[in-house]
């Protein structure tokens, strides 16, 4: 796949297969240390992990939108990747690195790591439920959920003159649909990501959340959008028919594929395919 000229940050996928894959690696786990080396990424780490934790068992992992729950007992672990964070279980656990900058101890000996270089990453706690949480309150509703329909897309629509893919990645619109999966659902539904969004019609909105969803749902079946080395993480190493391909050929008509910015996000599409 032709490199896109931006960061590739984790999406809704990406988030889902690291939710799945630390909810077989972590339940049942119990707490010993909270070991935190950075005061702040995008927002303070909470200081009273430190005597919350200890002593906890995590009892599951959930997701909302782009946001990793983890089940404390007491309490919610809410965390957000930001751009360039993962997650990782580590059993022994290596040394920590420059942009370690949490780690959860168990008790016995192996560590979860949150590993992030640019710091925009979130780490909260609430001992409330975590949907009322200000981070989580104002998200709409799951794209992979039949809540997200073509009715409900329409009706999101009907006042809104910016761009269809910038509705798409409102998560006040849609949970976690980020600029890759927008590109990518409005290509299949033959629909361009700058039209207003009010001019859909319902068919069209029908359309597209059905698109929305096979996406990412053909994301996750795959499963090679998310791999984690032992210091990095690489995402998205599939084929896209748009994304990343901007001036090359269009797979549907052979056509010269254009590339603007919306939202000041890379935007690629077929001016022949999608109208």
């Amino acid at each position: 796949m032709a490199a896109a000229q931006e960061v590739l940050v984790p999406e809704l996928p990406e988030v889902e297969l690291t939710k799945r894959r630390l909810e077989q690696e972590l339940a049942g786990r119990r707490v010993a240390e909270v070991v935190t080396r950075a005061p702040k990424l995008r927002l303070p780490i909470p200081g009273e992990l430190a005597t919350i934790l200890p002593g906890r068992i995590i009892r599951g992992v959930a997701r909302r939108g782009k946001y990793l729950l983890f089940d404390c007992e007491t309490g919610w672990l809410i965390v957000h990747l930001g751009m360039t964070g993962f997650l990782r279980f580590l059993s022994p656990p290596s040394p920590p690195g420059k942009h370690d900058h949490l780690d959860l101890v168990f008790d016995d000996g192996s560590v979860l790591r949150f590993h992030d270089p640019r710091k925009f990453g979130i780490v909260a706690w609430t001992p409330d439920d975590p949907l009322a949480h200000p981070l989580l309150a104002g998200i709409g509703p799951e794209p992979l959920t039949a809540a997200f329909d073509g009715d409900y897309l329409f009706h999101v629509s009907r006042s809104r003159r910016v761009a269809v893919k910038q509705l798409l990645m409102d998560s006040a619109t849609v949970a976690g649909v980020g600029n890759i999966y927008a590109n990518e659902a409005l290509f299949r539904a033959a629909i361009r990501p700058d039209r207003p969004a009010a001019t859909l019609t319902l068919h069209e909105c029908g359309r597209l959340a059905h698109t929305v969803r096979a996406v990412l749902e053909d994301s996750l079946r795959q499963g090679s959008t998310y791999r984690v080395a032992e210091d990095s993480v690489a995402y998205h190493p599939l084929e896209f028919a748009v994304y990343g391909r901007g001036k090359g050929d269009c797979t549907r008509c052979g056509g010269t594929l254009e590339e603007i910015r919306l939202g000041n996000r890379s935007t690629v599409f077929c001016p022949r395919c999608q109208e």
